[in-house]
């Protein structure tokens, strides 16, 4: 994928102001952030790129006596994660679960999980795909499954994971006694390494990886019994009635990748759909909703 890196310089500076700035420009589109000396460095897919909408946040940002500059330029095409796939990530334990990378399971850890221990092991390899369970909607998800979903249960659990990145949802939740998960991204490399990632988790029998957005649902046959889906606010609000569409009676719908700030506009729009809340988390400034299809 192509990006820009956009470039906004805050006159005068502050942490407040920086924090406030990341959080408008990632409801239009903005993935991720770099700090500088006196502001940001923004990163936003060329496709998804708006000027007028960027324009809209900093003509509303609500800090008065604040001036904002932009500079946009084409982002250096390479491996964004090549850090990341390099360094690995610490080991993330959850009740039940425990996400690592390979490389660094800890000794107390690893004597956790024996052929006869219930302690489910997620193994993910990272490459240019968001999904480790470091970031808190990822592990408020997965907390979320493991709530619903018991470990080798007969349920009989159909999973469709939207966005789905490394495929971690879709390796938890098959984990945790789904039966069958479709998983879809827009992105070539995440759907090639969420193929892969099933492969070293022995769930690629039961693991379909798709490209393409949420179009590509038109082309799945059969409803689903948990859609799952963390991705930014924008995208949320767009793909909903999609989602619900997929949705079998009785089917809850777990959304998270936005700000809590933001739940009130999802809440809305899930209700115009016939959807339920159900529960509403928060993990510092993030949200996830779990929502409820009637049976």
């Amino acid at each position: 994928m192509k990006y820009f890196e956009v470039e906004f310089t805050l006159s005068p500076y502050s942490t407040d102001a920086s924090d406030v700035l990341s959080a408008m420009a990632g409801e239009v589109g903005f993935e991720s952030f770099e700090e500088t000396a006196d502001g940001l460095l923004g990163y936003v897919q060329q496709s998804f790129f708006s000027e007028s909408a960027l324009q809209e946040v900093i003509a509303d940002f609500p800090f008065e006596g604040v001036s904002i500059k932009y500079e946009i330029r084409e982002a250096e095409d390479r491996d964004w994660n090549e850090a990341w796939e390099q360094e690995g990530f610490e080991p993330i334990l959850l009740p039940g679960l425990i996400i690592h990378d390979g490389r660094h399971l800890p000794s107390e850890v690893s004597s956790l999980h024996t052929p006869h221990s219930t302690l489910l092991e997620i193994e993910i390899d990272t490459h240019q795909a968001f999904g480790t369970g470091t970031h808190e909607t990822t592990r408020m998800i997965c907390s979320e499954l493991i709530s619903l979903l018991t470990p080798y249960s007969s349920l009989h659990e159909r999973v469709l994971d939207c966005g789905t990145g490394t495929g971690i949802l879709s390796i938890c939740a098959l984990k945790l006694g789904a039966t069958e998960a479709v998983g879809y991204d827009i992105d070539e490399w995440s759907v090639d390494n969420a193929r892969h990632n099933a492969v070293i988790n022995l769930v690629d029998d039961r693991f379909t990886s798709l490209l393409g957005d949420a179009t590509i649902l038109n082309k799945v046959e059969g409803t689903f019994d948990l859609v799952l889906a963390n991705i930014n606010r924008n995208i949320l609000l767009a793909d909903m009635p999609a989602f619900r569409q997929k949705m079998a009676p009785g089917a809850k719908l777990i959304l998270s990748g936005f700000y809590t700030a933001d739940s009130p506009m999802l809440i809305e729009k899930a209700a115009t759909l016939g959807l339920t809340l159900q529960q509403q988390k928060e993990d510092h400034d993030w949200a996830c909703l779990v929502f409820s299809f009637p049976s």
